[in-house]
């Protein structure tokens, strides 16, 4: 199995579709890394990620907004196919299992929701129904 976790911000607003019976949140994550050059310049170095995340917990999607910190987490599925001019092009596609927010570039809040496909062992999670459940503070061990 590979993971992949990424930390970036939404590029624009999400996008929820039912395919074949199924609901899938779709949205693309920018993660900037800066670095020096070997001449000692500041330069920037933007990734960004497709992220398909297939769930019956929709409830996140209206907090899906361009500009909103994420942390994704997931399989990586890379995608190759035939550009326009001919040469071959890739795409890098994560095939998300869990998604935490982070906060709003906008509002400037900081939240930590987590909603995941096996919410088993998250702090808040979302139930059945799309309702958020208050925090679990009693532990069974």
């Amino acid at each position: 199995m590979i993971k992949m976790q990424v930390i970036g911000n939404l590029g624009k607003d999400c996008v929820t579709n039912l395919v074949n019976g199924k609901n899938v949140i779709n949205f693309n994550v920018a993660h900037t890394e800066k670095f020096r050059d070997a001449q000692g310049n500041q330069k920037e170095k933007t990734v960004w990620v497709d992220c398909a995340y297939w769930t019956d917990r929709t409830a996140i999607a209206p907090y899906l907004k361009k500009g909103t910190q994420v942390y994704v987490e997931g399989n990586p599925d890379l995608r190759t196919y035939q550009k326009t001019d001919g040469t071959q092009g890739a795409s890098l596609t994560l095939r998300v299992l869990s998604v935490q927010l982070l906060g709003s570039r906008a509002s400037g809040e900081s939240g930590s929701e987590n909603f995941s496909a096996a919410s088993a062992g998250s702090m808040s999670s979302v139930s059945a129904g799309g309702e958020m459940n208050a925090p679990v503070d009693d532990l069974p061990f």
